[in-house]
């Protein structure tokens, strides 16, 4: 199938083979298989949370569910060992505020690299790029762990939350989008009509810069979500996080497949509902930083 386009009385557009966009059968198989690939150590976890111990070490693995879900949830938030309740609730308390600040920090950063003209700017982009170059957590963690022992900050929360409030690769992703999505006339005539620097952020860029905000919003909530080796190492065992916590759920001797899937599989509903009222926005942003680019 073809079609042809005339402009006027020129000649005929070259036709389009409409055929050509297609997805052919080999590509529809691949598809396929990476989907079921990627779907099926998710739905294998939540069918073995719903069964025994016993079924996790069975062959062939169980691929229906079994009716003891509530049993395995109610044994995950029993477990003594484990503080499951407060690792949740622990973890979406440090996830949120890292990813506000990380999310409005990086704004007004990629705001002032993108739009405004100062000296060092250069230098200092320069610099924030080469600290995504550099694992600065782990090499680190020595004397990130003496300043939180210095401050009397370990086992709060403050010191989970305190290294992560700013992003190097957020500062980045937010001066790339904004460079594409305000255009620099915008702010010049903003400028011009007396609009202070925080109004020109505010009116003009914050509604351009929101979907990049919601992207890096989503990847920040997700990073600080499953952040285990900080939290594991500046919290004490009654008061973790909720990765920290699912490590607990290990017994001593042997490995409770049962408790950890049903645990995992609890973990992951925020991250979905997540994904639930915000993935379209996400998708859209995502898709608009594609054709801008």
């Amino acid at each position: 199938m073809t079609t042809l386009t005339r402009t006027g009385r020129g000649p005929a557009v070259r036709p389009v083979k409409l055929d050509a966009f297609r997805a052919t059968p080999l590509t529809r198989v691949a598809l396929g298989f990476a989907i079921f690939l990627s779907i099926f150590p998710i739905y294998w976890m939540i069918i073995i949370a719903t069964r025994s111990n016993e079924d996790a070490h069975s062959m062939p693995p169980p691929l229906l569910p079994g009716g003891n879900l509530g049993e395995n949830v109610k044994a995950v938030f029993e477990a003594e060992n484990a503080h499951f309740m407060t690792g949740i609730v622990n973890s979406l308390i440090i996830a949120t505020t890292v990813t506000l600040a990380v999310v409005i920090i990086s704004a007004l950063a990629g705001f002032a690299f993108a739009s405004l003209r100062f000296r060092g700017r250069n230098v200092l982009l320069l610099s924030i790029v080469l600290t995504m170059m550099v694992p600065l957590q782990q090499m680190g963690i020595v004397p990130l762990y003496q300043m939180m022992v210095t401050l009397g900050w370990t086992n709060t929360l403050k010191a989970v939350i305190l290294p992560f409030l700013v992003n190097g690769f957020g500062v980045f992703m937010m001066t790339q989008y904004t460079q594409q999505a305000v255009p620099r006339e915008l702010v010049e005539a903003a400028r011009v009509d007396g609009a202070s620097t925080l109004r020109i952020w505010f009116n003009v860029a914050l509604p351009a810069v929101r979907p990049g905000m919601a992207v890096l919003a989503i990847q920040t909530f997700m990073l600080i979500w499953n952040e285990f080796m900080w939290p594991l190492i500046v919290l004490t065992p009654d008061n973790p996080t909720v990765q920290v916590a699912l490590r607990a759920l290990n017994d001593r001797y042997s490995t409770n497949y049962v408790l950890i899937f049903a645990g995992t599989t609890v973990s992951i509903i925020p991250l979905l509902l997540v994904f639930v009222f915000f993935g379209r926005q996400i998708i859209g942003g995502l898709m608009e930083g594609a054709v801008k680019a």
